[in-house]
């Protein structure tokens, strides 16, 4: 089988492997099946799976709606790892199934950085014509 590399270096298919992780978690989260309050009450967003090339390990992205209460909603994901990791398990035909870590997505906070910094008068007056 030819291995093959997209332009950040990771093969193919742990991009086609982490975004049905991401698929899968981003169902289970919005039809409600993770039984907790915290979760619940949060909609959250997967944004992005990152899987070891052995595909033993999987780091979960994610960001509850608004960034509301971001703590709580990863330490409840952190707590429901094991039953989410089993519903991958289920609904993936891979060899192995990942260990799921879940962590906050800071790129939306670089964003609003971002756009918060081309916004401002004296830089703005720099991009005008």
């Amino acid at each position: 089988m030819r291995y093959t590399e997209d332009k950040k270096g990771k093969s193919v298919r742990l991009l086609r492997v982490g975004e049905q992780i991401r698929h899968v978690i981003a169902e289970i989260l919005a039809r409600g099946q993770v039984h907790d309050e915290v979760i619940a009450a949060h909609p959250i967003t997967v944004s992005e799976v990152r899987v070891s090339p052995d595909i033993r390990h999987a780091t979960v992205f994610i960001q509850p709606l608004g960034g509301i209460d971001q703590k709580p909603v990863l330490e409840a994901l952190k707590h429901h790892a094991k039953y989410l990791k089993g519903e991958v398990g289920h609904r993936l035909s891979t060899k192995y199934t990942p260990e799921l870590k879940f962590l906050l997505d800071e790129s939306f906070n670089q964003a609003k950085h971002i756009d918060d910094l081309l916004r401002n008068p004296k830089v703005s007056q720099d991009l005008e014509l």
